[in-house]
């Protein structure tokens, strides 16, 4: 498992600034967490998309890709800190 941190640079209101996904080995996500500006924190996994957040319909781009991209902070961080993200998210 990989578990990514992604910070999104924007000044969109309605979209979200952290973007956390635990993925597989093939970069398909299997859970999602993103944050929006105003504090929410919605979520999804296979069974449950909160609101509008949904998985990924294809596998996530490399690590490289996503940080070439100038709008994109990627940060690889532990299964410790997506399951405390998790956690809040879901509770």
């Amino acid at each position: 498992m990989t578990y990514l941190k992604v910070k999104w640079i924007h000044a969109y209101p309605n979209q979200p600034v952290l973007i956390y996904s635990e993925l597989d080995h093939d970069r398909w996500e299997l859970r999602k967490v993103e944050i929006f500006p105003d504090g929410r924190m919605l979520y999804a996994d296979p069974e449950v998309e909160f609101k509008e957040t949904g998985l990924s319909m294809e596998p996530l781009p490399s690590f490289e890709k996503i940080a070439a991209d100038p709008e994109f902070e990627p940060e690889v961080i532990s299964k410790a800190e997506f399951e405390r993200i998790w956690a809040k998210a879901t509770a």
